[in-house]
């Protein structure tokens, strides 16, 4: 898989760039702000950019910005979003645009090498991987937010699988992290989609962004 990666932090890019290449990825270019990571991605064709959501010169969103500019004028190239804390806003803003081929990660979940280097794959191959922290935010805020009464009608196992599929999980994968059958995950998430009013879809990732479109219907009701 062709990569460029965008970090600031100069000692954070090399160790992506030894990950990567050890997991036997080509890093293909490496940027050190927004306007870099954009010309990088233009000229080296990548099937996957790495960014930092704060790039400089403003440190703010600028690394969001550069990513959904990618998405716009390269919607064949999978985008993965690394921060260093929750910003749920972040992670809706992006998903809203964009229903496949993007990730969402926390800086130290690169420390779980073989997991973090299998979100990467999936994410190339079309997967939406939401990182679990943002999950948690998402589903909590959204329980105070006019969604009450909809997620409070979810058992505690239900919010489990929840969790899970808005992390892109599978319902094989869900079954093995949960240590139940298929099918109880298949009746699970059958549930689920009735209480929230979703029609169920065999799509991983088209299930993940309606279940994460759904819940940040919250955002605009506070």
């Amino acid at each position: 898989m062709r990569i460029v990666i965008g970090e600031d932090e100069a000692l954070l890019r090399r160790g992506l760039t030894h990950v990567l290449e050890h997991a036997g990825h080509e890093v293909v270019g490496t940027a050190a702000d927004a306007a870099e990571l954009v010309r990088h991605t233009e000229e080296r064709d990548p099937d996957l950019v790495i960014t930092d959501i704060r790039m400089p010169p403003g440190h703010t969103d600028e690394g969001l910005v550069a990513a959904l500019h990618i998405h716009r004028t390269r919607p064949r190239t999978a985008i993965v979003l690394l921060s260093q804390h929750v910003q749920r806003r972040y992670a809706l803003e992006l998903l809203m645009e964009r229903p496949s081929g993007i990730g969402y990660l926390l800086k130290q979940r690169i420390a779980d090498v073989s997991t973090f280097c299998a979100d990467l794959e999936r994410i190339r191959a079309g997967a939406t991987v939401l990182d679990p922290e943002v999950v948690t935010l998402v589903v909590a805020r959204a329980r105070h937010t006019g969604f009450d009464d909809a997620l409070d009608r979810l058992t505690p196992r239900q919010h489990e699988v929840l969790a899970l599929m808005a992390s892109g999980r599978s319902n094989a994968a869900i079954a093995r992290r949960l240590s139940i059958t298929e099918k109880a995950v298949v009746g699970h998430v059958s549930h689920i989609y009735d209480l929230l009013g979703l029609p169920p879809d065999e799509d991983d990732h088209r299930r993940v962004l309606a279940v994460v479109r759904h819940l940040s219907r919250g955002q605009n009701r506070t």
